[in-house]
Formats: C-alpha cells, structure tokens, sequence
C-alpha cells in the first residue's frame, strides 16, 4: 500500500464515523492535492498524504490537547512513526504557529516539530484553504468568512485565522502562481 493509500485510509477509519462533515472536508482537500502533480513533480504524494492527514487530531480518540494539528502530528509520529515530513506538515498545517500562541502551545509545537519546507506548507494551506467545510471547493476570502462564521467573534479559532489571515493569503497566491506559470 502507498503512502497515499495509506493515509487515506487511516483518515477515514479516524473521522468518517464520528465526524462525517470533517471527513467530507478531509476528503476535498486530499482531491485538490492531487491536482498540484504539475508544480510538485515527485513530492506530489507526500502532500497529498498530508491533506488527507491534516484534521485527524479532530478525531475524539485522539485529541489531547485540544489543538488538532499537534494531537495529529504527534499520533502520526508516535503511533504510526510516520515520516517526518507528513508530521511536520500536518503539525504546521494553515499557519497553525497564530493557533499555538492562542493555546499556549507554541513551546511544544516549535519544540517538537520543525517547519516543513515553504512550497509544501504553502501548498496544504492552499489546499485546505480553498476547500469548505463539506468537501466543495472555495474562494479563500469565502473559506476565511466560513471559519468566522462558524466560530464567531471572540473564539480563539477567530482570533487565530484572523492573525494568519496575511500567512495564508500569502500562501494561497504563491500556490495560485505557481499554477498560473505552468499553465503559460
């Protein structure tokens, strides 16, 4: 079994049953990754792996802290020992460093799991930023509007997409670019 296969398949056991709109985001993000082949050439898999990984620490067995892409990371690394590169993406996941400081968990996050190179984490932000909460593709100002919507004004999660808005604009065009180029 692929690496991709791999994760997908964990994902699903992990959030089908008990978070079906999650799985249903999980699932649209993984399929937009697949569409980055042309810009990633051989690292492809592993971001794609890494879309289909990135919310498994929403799943109730897993969560510790209550940050899901630190009680991910750390479940794909520990139980798994899966590769570095797919904890770290997952652990980093959508400028999650703004999320961190709002949980006081920075220390750990840093600590335990380094950046990922920029174009892979630009490229999952991407993904995840441009897919809605059931799977469908969005507009990134329409999927920033959803998580303050969702959360509300005051929320922690608000307060933190509000700070990594610019990181994730950023990443969006970079990615946006990058795809425009190859089309030229």
């Amino acid at each position: 079994m692929g690496q991709v296969e791999w994760a997908y398949d964990l994902a699903q056991r992990l959030l089908e049953e008990p978070l079906p709109r999650r799985w249903a985001h999980t699932q649209g993000v993984g399929k937009r990754a697949e569409t980055l082949g042309p810009i990633l050439g051989a690292e492809a898999d592993t971001l794609t792996a890494a879309a289909y990984l990135h919310d498994i620490g929403y799943a109730p067995d897993l969560v510790d802290t209550g940050f899901h892409p630190l009680d991910g990371a750390r479940y794909l690394r520990d139980v798994h020992q899966a590769d570095e590169t797919l904890c770290r993406l997952v652990a980093h996941h959508s400028c999650a460093v703004n999320e961190a400081l709002e949980r006081s968990l920075y220390d750990a996050l840093v600590a335990e799991f380094d950046q990922e190179r920029p174009e892979l984490v630009d490229a999952l932000t991407y993904c995840d930023m441009t897919t809605g909460p059931d799977g469908q593709q969005l507009d990134v100002a329409d999927r920033l509007a959803e998580i303050h919507s969702r959360y509300g004004p005051g929320h922690l999660v608000t307060r933190s997409i509000t700070a990594s808005t610019p990181c994730i604009l950023a990443s969006v065009g970079a990615v946006q670019s990058a795809l425009a180029a190859r089309q030229e």
